[in-house]
Parts: C-alpha cells; structure tokens; sequence
C-alpha cells in the first residue's frame, strides 16, 4: 500500500515542469523527511512505475517523469525542433563535454580555429554549458563546463554516459576525414614498428 509520503513525492515530481533532486523533494517538508528518506521514496516510485506507460527517471541525480523510449513513436508530432546547433556550436559542445572544464582558448586549440563568443553564448542560452570558474594560470581565463539541463537534453545520467569513439564509429558518426587520418597513423606506426625492428 502506497502511503501519504509517497503519494506526495509522486504528486510533486509529476506536476513539477523541471526535473527535482531528493534534497528539492525533502525541503517542501521541513525537517519532516530528509533527503536519503526521500530517495529511498523516490526509488519506490521509480521501481513502481517500471515498465509502465511512464517511467520515473534520473538524469544528472534529478528525478523526472517521462513516457519510456520504446512509445516515443506514438507521441512524436511533427514540429521543428528551435534549438538546432550550427556545426561550430556542436563542435564546442562537444569538446566541452569531453574535456570540461575547458576554457575558450583551449577549445580553440583542439578546434583550430576561432571560436566566437556568440558561440559559447548560444550553448550558455541553451542552458546546456555554464561557467565553472577560472583556470588558475596568468590570466585566469574562465572555463566552462555542461549542466545538468545538457544531461537531461540529451538523456544521460552521468559523463560516463557519452560515447565513446568505437561508439561513433559503429553509428557511422566520424567524418571519413577522421577515419582515412587515423588509418594512416596506424600504418605510419606499423612502419616506425618495422624500422625498430
């Protein structure tokens, strides 16, 4: 039987339009719960509610409801999507999320190229990279790093979560460019190998 505790931690993850932490959720009580029984509640839902046609999920250590991935196709409509990302800014996403924290300058580096701040402006709007402070070298330039709205986006619990690069291989993700570059290191390894030798 469900009791009142868990009937209202439902209650506010269902109506809550941003996902909620267990320390969120336990706050709305006072000092009535804290945030490991609240957790523990929360886990119950989930595990309540797997295999359902909504499913509660944790994204970056924020609970939220959603429909599971398997019925997407059934409430899918057809609108465009208004956060499509130029391929700089995917780029910069990207180097951030594997390499953050990162400051502009070392993005640039591992770009080749420029990046402009109206770039870094578009991800910070989309809320999906924020400052995480400065790096401490002469300067002290500001380094960035993804949010917890980037995990959510993009359906990740963790950093853990990104592919890796036999990942995107295996999706057909790399550029031919990248692929032809590494093949030819590798004979050009297998070469100094031979030499040695």
């Amino acid at each position: 039987m469900i009791d009142d505790l868990e009937r209202a931690v439902e209650a506010m993850l269902f109506a809550s339009d941003t996902p909620l932490d267990p320390r969120q959720l336990a706050g709305r009580f006072g000092d009535a719960v804290t945030p490991g029984q609240v957790k523990a509640i929360v886990e119950a839902i989930a595990a309540r509610h797997a295999g359902s046609g909504i499913e509660l999920v944790e994204r970056g250590g924020h609970w939220h409801f959603q429909t599971p991935a398997d019925l997407a196709h059934l409430l899918r409509r057809e609108r465009d999507d208004p956060r499509k990302l130029s391929r700089a800014a995917a780029e910069v996403l990207a180097i951030i999320a594997y390499h953050e924290p990162v400051s502009r300058a070392e993005i640039e580096a591992i770009r080749g190229v420029q990046t402009s701040k109206g770039t870094l402006d578009v991800l910070m709007e989309a809320e999906w990279i924020a400052p995480a402070g400065r790096r401490e070298v002469p300067g002290r330039p500001l380094i960035y790093k993804t949010t917890d709205a980037f995990l959510q986006h993009f359906g990740l619990t963790g950093r853990k979560d990104l592919p890796g690069i036999d990942d995107l291989r295996a999706a057909g993700l790399l550029d031919p460019v990248d692929l032809a570059f590494e093949e030819a290191m590798g004979e050009l390894d297998l070469v100094k190998d031979g030499e040695e030798a």
